[in-house]
């Protein structure tokens, strides 16, 4: 679970992050989730769109996509949502504001 300020802080860097998948009229399917996981591990921080075609709003395609990734929804916005999972081995984003645990 994501606090506020981690999350203000990965929508900052998300802002200049380009769309890499988009959910259309087959929705959310194992493949893609699977293809999603594999973004996750090396990048951390990704950007999906929902097309007006596919029937999902953002909401429930960032929800699915996250349930079956065991990632954090970040921010949905409008058609767009962005997604975070921490890859413990080779973290690639640096500087993430520490949770108060």
């Amino acid at each position: 679970m994501l606090t506020s300020k981690q999350r203000a802080y990965l929508r900052s860097i998300a802002a200049e992050y380009d769309t890499i998948f988009q959910i259309g009229k087959g929705g959310v399917t194992e493949i893609m989730c699977s293809q999603i996981n594999d973004a996750l591990r090396k990048r951390e921080l990704i950007k999906l769109r929902v097309l007006d075609n596919s029937g999902w709003t953002a909401r429930e395609a960032a929800d699915a996509v996250a349930e079956q990734t065991g990632s954090d929804v970040v921010q949905v916005i409008g058609n767009k949502f962005v997604l975070f999972r921490r890859n413990p081995k080779d973290p690639v984003i640096e500087n993430i504001p520490k949770s108060a645990k």
